[in-house]
């Protein structure tokens, strides 16, 4: 069965402290209510055991914010998959378009990356999306395609579906732009039709593609209502409970 998925990331911002207490603050905030989501917090490596403590007993689970392509070895300021599963968090972004654009990492890299988190059990938040001049050159399908045909159909029917998407047009991510919900379901529905051809109608289905671009909880219901749209990957908008919690109702 799809899941719906409200998953925060919030980049590199907040001290230990801080995300300690906006962890708090978001287990407080969903306590009690009846979530019709999973709710996934993904935060910086310093914070992955102190968060993970945090939220046991809650609804909320825990994801890294990127990994290591090597499992261990002389590779200093790298964190590997085993590194972050030992900490308890279930879950790892990788292929950010911050990651792809700053850190120029590849396909192939993140081919790599993704084959490590399954490995060692952790669920891949896998990102996907075109920048500005790609979307207004009508490439956008083209370019969604390549990156997911690059890094992950190599994967076996069982482990691609372990695997969850996040399309963020690259070029409404923190600049205020969304994409409208019609342009978001139009992608995600193109996403899914890729995936169908690869590995079947049923695979397709049960795959959850959330949408990562300015979501906040003004367009959160209307882009959740789309057929095709399962949640979101949240930016700016998940470094505070009071911001992040109507998102997360949106469904």
């Amino acid at each position: 069965m799809r899941k719906n998925i409200v998953a925060g990331n919030w980049k590199m911002n907040t001290s230990l402290q801080e995300g300690v207490k906006l962890a708090e603050d978001v287990k407080k905030a969903i306590e009690g209510k009846d979530l019709k989501c999973e709710v996934i917090l993904g935060v910086p490596f310093t914070h992955l055991a102190s968060v993970v403590e945090v939220v046991k007993g809650s609804a909320i689970k825990v994801a890294a914010e990127n990994c290591a392509d090597h499992t261990s070895g002389a590779y200093t300021g790298e964190v590997s998959v085993e590194m972050i599963a030992s900490t308890g968090a279930s879950h790892v972004i990788i292929g950010h378009s911050e990651r792809r654009s700053y850190y120029h990492e590849t396909e192939e890299i993140l081919k790599t990356k993704v084959d490590l988190a399954l490995a060692q059990g952790l669920t891949p938040i896998f990102c996907i999306g075109e920048v500005l001049e790609e979307r207004e050159a009508n490439r956008h399908f083209e370019v969604v395609e390549k990156q997911i045909v690059e890094s992950l159909f190599h994967l076996c029917e069982k482990e691609f579906g372990k695997i969850v998407l996040a399309y963020e047009p690259v070029w409404a991510i923190g600049t205020g732009k969304t994409a409208t919900s019609d342009q978001a379901q139009e992608i995600h529905a193109h996403i899914r039709s890729i995936v169908a051809k690869k590995y079947g109608e049923s695979v397709a289905n049960d795959l959850t593609i959330l949408y990562g671009g300015s979501c906040n909880g003004g367009n959160a219901p209307e882009l959740f209502a789309k057929p095709d749209v399962d949640g979101g990957l949240i930016g700016g908008a998940s470094l505070s409970a009071e911001k992040f919690l109507p998102i997360i109702l949106a469904f």
